[in-house]
């Protein structure tokens, strides 16, 4: 567990890992639409998000291939391709939710099935029913799963409350 500092939470390599298996289910929905069929670098951002999420060690291979898979998305042909290779870099980001105190960090849990879903939508000639049905879809219900995701996350950034001097 690591602790920043005042005010900031703890956050167990088990809440990582949960957050991370939450994005590549997600991103993993959408990588076909990645249009770039010789590269490899969205495909390798998730192996690396599958791989934390069940059970290896953090390192730099979800760093380098979030990094890889965003250029990737920059090199995409289609808006959907975008997406989908956003979602997967996304993914392997996630297994570096800071414990910071802060709503930008909510960005890990929740990018990825944002793009995941655009993507499907974009796919779909921009129908926002394809992202719903998508979003619904997914690991038994993204939309179910990102808010008991986000409620988890959320109460564990939670700092403690004082105690009381009564």
């Amino acid at each position: 567990m690591a602790r920043i500092g005042p005010g900031d939470v703890t956050l167990t390599m088990a809440d990582l890992r949960v957050v991370t298996r939450f994005a590549a289910e997600c991103a993993a929905e959408a990588l076909p639409l990645f249009d770039g069929p010789d590269d490899g670098r969205p495909r390798a951002a998730l192996d690396a998000a599958w791989a934390f999420a069940d059970g290896a060690e953090r390192s730099r291979l979800q760093r380098v291939t979030a990094v890889d898979a965003a250029r990737a998305a920059k090199e995409a042909r289609t808006p959907a391709g975008r997406h989908a290779a956003l979602a997967a870099a996304d993914a392997a980001a996630s297994a570096y939710l800071h414990p910071l105190a802060k709503a930008t960090q909510v960005g890990h849990i929740l990018r990825a099935a944002a793009h995941a879903a655009h993507a499907v939508e974009l796919a779909d000639g921009d129908a926002p029913r394809s992202g719903d049905a998508q979003l619904d879809g997914v690991g038994g219900g993204a939309r179910h799963r990102s808010w008991s995701t986000s409620c988890a996350a959320t109460r564990a950034r939670r700092p403690a409350a004082a105690a009381s001097p009564r």
